[in-house]
This record gives C-alpha cells, sequence and structure tokens, in this order.
C-alpha cells in the first residue's frame, strides 16, 4: 500500500503536472502498481506472474476503451471546482480529459487487483485439487467462478459510484424545471455514467483475460 502511494504520489502526480500524456503514465502506474502490489504480497511465483500480466493486459485495454469512450462522447473532463482551479492554475496547459481518464484507471484498479487474485488462485487451487484435469475443463471451471466473482464487484463498484454522486442524483431527482434526457446529458452526469461502464467492462474482461492467462501458466505445473 505505501509502495502504491509512493508511485502516485512521486510518479503519477508530478508526471501529468509536467504535461506528460495522464492516458499513458496512467497505464504506467496502474502496471507498477500491479507488479509491486502483487509480487510484495502473494511472492515471486507462477500465480503472482499470472496475476500481473492479467491485470496489466486489462489495464491497457480499458485505457484504450477509455479513450475511445471520452473521445466520442466529447467530455471535457472539467466537471468540478477542483477541476475548474486546476485548469487555471495551470493556465489551460494539461490535458483535462486525460486527466479523467487517468482517474477512471487509478480507480478502477483496486477492484481489478481482486478480480485478478481471486482468479489466478481459484486456477491454481484447481490444479492442485486434480492435476489431470484437462485446460478446456481447468478455464471452464475457472469460468464459473468468475462470473459469480464478478457480479458481485461490478455491483460494488456502481455502488460506490452512487455514493460518490449522490448529490448529482439529488439535483437530477430535483431538477423537475428541466427535461430529463438535458440533465441525464450535462457532463457531470454523462462522466459518471461513463465511469460505471468502463470500470464494469474492465472488471469483466479480466476474469476471461486473467483465466485463461492462468491456465497457460499453471496447468501441469
Amino acid at each position: 500500500l505505501i509502495g502504491s502511494l509512493l508511485l502516485i504520489s512521486f510518479v503519477l502526480i508530478p508526471g501529468i503536472l509536467k504535461g506528460y500524456s495522464p492516458v499513458l503514465i496512467s497505464i504506467a502506474v496502474a502496471s507498477l502498481i500491479s507488479i509491486v502490489g502483487s509480487y510484495v504480497t502473494h511472492g515471486f511465483n507462477r500465480m503472482t506472474s499470472a496475476t500481473v500480466l492479467g491485470m496489466i493486459t486489462t489495464v491497457v485495454i480499458t485505457g484504450i476503451l477509455s479513450a475511445i469512450s471520452v473521445s466520442v462522447a466529447h467530455l471535457t473532463g472539467v466537471t468540478s471546482d477542483e477541476s475548474v482551479y486546476l485548469n487555471l492554475n495551470t493556465s489551460g496547459a494539461l490535458n483535462m480529459s486525460g486527466i479523467l481518464l487517468g482517474g477512471i484507471l487509478i480507480g478502477l484498479l483496486g477492484v481489478l487487483y481482486d478480480a485478478a487474485v481471486a482468479q489466478s488462485v481459484a486456477i491454481e487451487e484447481l490444479c492442485r485439487a486434480n492435476p489431470n484435469m484437462d485446460k478446456k475443463e481447468l478455464f471452464a471451471r475457472g469460468m464459473r467462478i468468475g462470473r459469480e466473482h464478478i457480479g458481485a464487484l461490478v455491483d460494488t463498484l456502481a455502488i460506490a459510484y452512487v455514493g460518490v454522486s449522490l448529490r448529482l442524483l439529488l439535483l437530477f431527482a430535483s431538477g423537475s424545471w428541466e427535461s430529463p434526457l438535458v440533465t441525464i446529458n450535462r457532463e457531470h452526469f454523462t462522466t459518471e455514467i461513463l465511469r460505471t461502464f468502463v470500470g464494469s467492462i474492465g472488471l469483466i474482461l479480466a476474469v476471461p483475460i486473467t483465466t485463461w492467462i492462468a491456465v497457460k501458466m499453471l496447468h501441469g505445473r
């Protein structure tokens, strides 16, 4: 945890303030956090390596998906007082939509770590329980475990975002003076909807990606 906070404090934040691409540096830091956190917590073994590879692959795919989504939705990233002040303090030099993307990736990382570790451990234990199980059955059983787990994680992620966006929901409920479609299309709402969808898709992708990598690395070993 300390290592993750140090990477965010001394790599991610200074890198963004210096003008580096928020998306690329967020993917890089998220990957480093995955590597450091996984190997320190679980040790140097094949299970941990499968977890790390699954997480990094999912983070890269989610980063690309986030960039496409933000571009298509025409989001500026300026949705709060903090983003307005930051934009003024840096004379508009920062890529605010890129910072939005970075926030989505870093926010997803904790739940993604949970999903990836669970899948790798499940495959490892299935291999130990039945070393003669073929790869196809091993993958199918791992996916069965993952489907049940990911349902709870997506729910957790969505509810967490709802908690953060409670003021926006209250605004929506009290905004009888304008059309609900107009309210939903305000950038505050669009950002939170996008964050939830992209985060959920990233979590769902983590299950087959990590399971497949774990099966390849752990079967027969």
